[in-house]
């Protein structure tokens, strides 16, 4: 990390064109989070390390790991911080651009983003049951969730369509008398294995007729409910970690349990996954930072070629490149921000989609980098490197694969700026096609009609 990601008292540079939309509450909320990593989250980072190992070896697999029990430690002295559930404007009092450089610091202190109840798929859930929920739901789901006492899943993708259009989700999601009867087939369900986890939200059909965007609805469902099947963890680059393939079979919920009613469910998705995009790209442009700190921890004390390696030409380069493509990252991230600030979520989803493809393509490239520096040890057991690199290579289809958001950024692009009088004349014309006339034959067939959309 950069020095002054740390410096409580300097503004960040990449914050300075900001400064006028920083108010006191972001100061003195940086400040206390900063205090937090600093006083109790690094110095924990032994004793998690030694209770994660006790809990792994009472299982067979990593996957089914109970939480160290420090943790709660953890949340506590958030929660005395005043720093906890920290991801809701509700509580930081922060506007999305002032809590930007806050997930930048969480992605690279991963300990304190758990320790303060903001890491997803959790907080895409509690946000959901936070602005759509009953009182009833609430009480139930979200207060244990707040709290840090349960963890949550959210069931969307499934494995026999292109789950990245949710209007192709096709499990069922049918009334019967007082409740609801669910089956359908889910894969890449994050956080489902962990035993934490107690509840999922479940995006199905409850009709397959009439307007496709109110053909979806979410409902909550218990992990234990029955029916509720986990086939098999799912192996990111063969090593198999907490998502899971599920079978959804004949499981039966209270109708009470529907969120916001059916019809709604691709409304509600979609206000979900705004917030949550962008704060996956804070959090990646801190591992970013986390990663080039580790290049230079790693230059400054291995020598090849007769010289220390950041002394060599190459490895300066490196170095200077990372550090130019984390700034535009950052600053196209607060720029999201400063969007989703004024216009909302929804108008902004252009610089949103932007930031979703530029950062994890930005900080997987960092990483390689680094593991390149680092050599064998980087994709080795003892350093960190090869986790963050699968970690941000499944993010780049997280929430949508990168050729998704292109598209929404080509397509908003075209409809705004398609035919421009200054495209015309940059572009330029070829007068003699029309002084000549020898393709009005094929006119309107194989170009475009001048003045229409593409």
């Amino acid at each position: 990390m950069s020095v002054q990601a740390l410096d409580k008292e300097a503004i960040p540079d990449g914050l300075r064109p900001f400064r006028d939309r920083l108010t006191p509450r972001f100061l003195e909320a940086r400040s206390q989070v900063i205090d937090f990593i600093t006083q109790d989250v690094i110095p924990a980072v032994p004793e998690f390390q030694k209770q994660r190992q006790a809990e792994l070896d009472k299982v067979s697999h990593q996957i089914w790991a109970a939480e160290p029990p420090m943790v709660n430690d953890l949340r506590k002295k958030a929660q005395a911080r005043k720093i906890y559930n920290f991801f809701l404007p509700e509580v930081s009092g922060l506007s999305v651009l002032e809590y930007a450089p806050i997930g930048e610091l969480l992605g690279a202190f991963p300990l304190a983003n758990l320790a303060m109840n903001c890491t997803a798929p959790d907080t895409g859930n509690m946000e959901v049951l936070e602005k759509y929920g009953t009182p009833e739901q609430k009480e139930q789901w979200l207060k244990p969730l707040l709290a840090g006492q349960i963890r949550s899943a959210f069931a969307m993708t499934e494995p026999g369509v292109a789950s990245s259009d949710a209007t192709n989700i096709s499990s069922r999601i049918e009334r019967d008398g007082d409740d609801y009867v669910i089956n359908g087939h889910k894969w890449w369900i994050s956080g489902a294995c962990r035993p934490e986890c107690k509840v999922f939200i479940f995006l199905g059909r409850t009709s397959f007729e009439g307007a496709l965007h109110r053909q979806q609805s979410m409902i909550i469902v218990p992990r234990d409910a029955p029916g509720v099947k986990i086939i098999r963890p799912m192996a990111v680059f063969g090593h198999e970690h907490d998502h899971a393939e599920i079978v959804f079979d004949d499981v039966r919920v209270p109708a009470t349990n529907m969120i916001l009613g059916e019809g709604r469910g691709f409304e509600i998705a979609q206000g979900r996954l705004g917030p949550g995009r962008i704060h996956h790209c804070m959090r990646t442009i801190g591992q970013a930072e986390a990663a080039l700190a580790a290049i230079l921890y790693r230059a400054q004390r291995r020598k090849a070629f007769g010289k220390v390696l950041a002394k060599q030409d190459t490895l300066r380069q490196v170095v200077a490149e990372a550090r130019i493509s984390i700034e535009q990252n950052r600053q196209l991230c607060y720029l999201a921000a400063v969007m989703a600030d004024e216009v909302g979520f929804k108008a902004a989803r252009k610089y949103i989609a932007m930031i979703k493809v530029a950062a994890p393509r930005m900080a997987l490239k960092i990483v390689d980098d680094a593991i390149q520096v680092h050599g064998a040890h980087g994709v080795g057991q003892d350093s960190k490197l090869s986790d963050m690199y699968t970690g941000l290579r499944t993010l780049r289809v997280a929430d949508g694969p990168d050729i998704v958001h292109l598209n929404t950024i080509a397509k908003m692009e075209m409809e705004a700026t398609g035919d421009s009088a200054i495209g015309a004349a940059v572009s330029g014309e070829n007068k003699n096609v029309a002084k000549y006339g020898k393709f009005k034959h094929v006119e309107g067939r194989l170009a475009p009609v001048p003045g229409s959309k593409l």
